[in-house]
C-alpha cells in the first residue's frame, strides 16, 4: 500500500518523519511518498533496482522523457530524470505520481521506503555506459580503483566511450586510457562562468575655481 504523506518544505515535498531538506535550484526536487508494507528495507539492498528500472522507464518515456538512473540509499529510492526540456516542479510532482502508482500496483519493494523524483543536477553521477556516452565531450571526473597504475583521480574531457573503455583528454598527461571496470566514481563537471570584474571607477574630473574673464 503507497500512503502519500507529503508536506511542501522549502521547494520540496518531504515524507512525515523525514528532515526537510534545503532546496537546491541545479537540482529539482518534487514529491516523496512513503511506502508502508509492514517491513523494514535494508539500507544496502540493491538487488531489486534492475527489475524497478524496467517497470517504471516505460512510464518515464511514455510521459517524453528519459529515466536517468534509479538509487536506493537509505530507506530512499531515487529516480532521475532528464528531458529535451526544462522540468519544473510541476511536470515532476506528476511524473512521481505516475511512478508511485506503478510501484504500487505491483510492489517490487518490501518494507517501507521514500520515493524522490528529481532531476540528476548540473554534475552527474556516471556509472552506466550509456552515462558515458552521453557525456562525450564534457568535462569528467573520474576516481580509479585502488591499485591501478597511476593517478587515482582524473579531470579532463570525455573524448571517446567504447569497448569497456574511456578516453580522456587531460590538460597535464593528453589522452589517458581508463578501462570502465576499473573506475570506482565518476561524474560530470559543472565549470561555473568566470566571476565580472568590477569596472574601474571614472576618474574624478578636477574643476578649478576662479572667475572667468
Amino acid at each position: 500500500m503507497l500512503v502519500l504523506l507529503h508536506r511542501q518544505v522549502s521547494g520540496i515535498f518531504a515524507g512525515r518523519g523525514l528532515r526537510p531538506r534545503p532546496f537546491s535550484s541545479p537540482q529539482i526536487f518534487c514529491n516523496s511518498y512513503t511506502t508502508l508494507n509492514g517491513g523494514l528495507m535494508s539500507s544496502n539492498s540493491q538487488q531489486h533496482l534492475e527489475p524497478i528500472f524496467s517497470l517504471i522507464e516505460p512510464v518515464i518515456e511514455a510521459s517524453g522523457h528519459h529515466l536517468y538512473d534509479i538509487r536506493h540509499n537509505g530507506g530512499t529510492l531515487a529516480v532521475l530524470v532528464q528531458s529535451e526540456n526544462a522540468l519544473g516542479v510541476d511536470e515532476l510532482s506528476l511524473l512521481s505520481r505516475t511512478v508511485a502508482v506503478v510501484l504500487d500496483e505491483h510492489d517490487p519493494i518490501p518494507g517501507r521506503y521514500t520515493l524522490e523524483v528529481s532531476t540528476p543536477g548540473v554534475e552527474r553521477r556516471l556509472h552506466h555506459v550509456d552515462h558515458f556516452i552521453g557525456a562525450i565531450g564534457e568535462i569528467v571526473s573520474i576516481r580509479t580503483t585502488p591499485g591501478m597504475n597511476g593517478r587515482r583521480r582524473i579531470v579532463g574531457t570525455l573524448t571517446s566511450a567504447d569497448d569497456g573503455l574511456l578516453t580522456i583528454e587531460d590538460s597535464g598527461s593528453g589522452l589517458v586510457s581508463i578501462p570502465i571496470d576499473e573506475i570506482e566514481k565518476a561524474r560530470t563537471v559543472f565549470e561555473w562562468g568566470p566571476t565580472p570584474k568590477p569596472g574601474k571607477k571614472e576618474p574624478k574630473t578636477k574643476h578649478e575655481g576662479g572667475s572667468h574673464k
